[in-house]
């Protein structure tokens, strides 16, 4: 069965549902039969970037990693805000993505 509206989730709801395919599809195809997968996915969508965005902001407050040091060395700041990211995405994909 095709989803049409997948398209329409975003990437982090996108990422889940394909979890959902792979490993439990018969979450999914109750939910289909529910007619609750589409807010489902959007939750888990609005929920993955809010503490996705959260875990950056906390992680880089706690790493020193400052408009202070984006004005003083771009370079590093790039570096060390891509390490953040990677890791904080690491950490979503574990709690909301693939679970």
């Amino acid at each position: 069965m095709k989803d049409e509206f997948i398209s329409k989730i975003g990437v982090y709801g996108q990422m889940h549902y394909r979890y959902l395919r792979e490993n439990k599809p018969s979450v999914v195809n109750v939910m289909r039969m529910k007619g609750t997968l589409r807010s489902y996915l959007e939750e888990v969508d609005v929920n993955a970037e809010e503490m996705l965005f959260q875990l950056v902001k906390q992680m880089a407050k706690s790493e020193g990693v400052t408009e202070s040091l984006k004005r003083q060395d771009q370079m590093a700041w790039v570096q060390r805000m891509n390490s953040i990211r990677d890791r904080a995405f690491e950490i979503v994909s574990k709690e909301i993505i693939c679970n």
